[in-house]
């Protein structure tokens, strides 16, 4: 393979955010190390964290991870005491999970290490162009979400954000249709 080849294979969208990627959790496991916590995990305490009580499978869907991925997770930090599983509130075939003072305590330790990796992966950048670089990848993954294997169902995107807000204002200041209109409404 010619050395231009390889220079075009270096500089495919692709490649290059695998490249990203790679360094991300580098930098990452180089300021948490010592914790013994991956990128995946942290995830998933975070998530935990602002929303205990959730199932293995919504875990999943929230950040995009493959549900045999998920559970191998899961048994890790579960077998390391970080977080514990209790019986449906709304269902009680499916585990709920929540954080365990142990996992509590690991997330707050891991709070400034995980801050140091997220900003030595945007040192490189002007302010303004992390502004813009987040903004971008963003886009990215917001446009070609569905696209996946595993899509992300947490939010929508900034942009979609704010275009809902004009909406939900309207929507409070609505008069009520009528069950006649709600009818028309529902056969579009």
């Amino acid at each position: 393979m010619p050395d231009n080849d390889i220079a075009q294979l270096y500089r495919r969208p692709g490649f290059m955010i695998r490249r990203a990627h790679q360094i991300a959790v580098a930098l990452f496991l180089e300021e948490t190390g010592e914790l013994g916590i991956t990128t995946t995990q942290y995830g998933i305490l975070v998530l935990l964290s602002q929303q205990g009580g959730i199932d293995q499978v919504s875990v999943a869907k929230l950040l995009g991870l493959d549900r045999s991925t998920t559970g191998m997770v899961v048994q890790k930090l579960e077998a390391a005491g970080l977080i514990g599983r209790g019986i449906g509130a709304h269902d009680r075939r499916r585990r709920s999970l929540h954080l365990t003072r142990a996992g509590e305590a690991m997330l707050a330790r891991l709070a400034q290490p995980a801050k140091r990796a997220q900003a030595r992966i945007l040192s490189v950048l002007a302010p303004d162009e992390r502004t813009q670089f987040l903004a971008m990848l963003d886009k990215l993954t917001h446009s070609f979400n569905g696209t996946t294997r595993v899509p992300l169902q947490a939010r929508p995107s900034a942009a979609q954000a704010d275009a809902a807000e004009p909406r939900l204002a309207r929507k409070r200041t609505a008069k009520p249709r009528t069950a006649r209109g709600s009818a028309q409404k529902a056969k579009a």
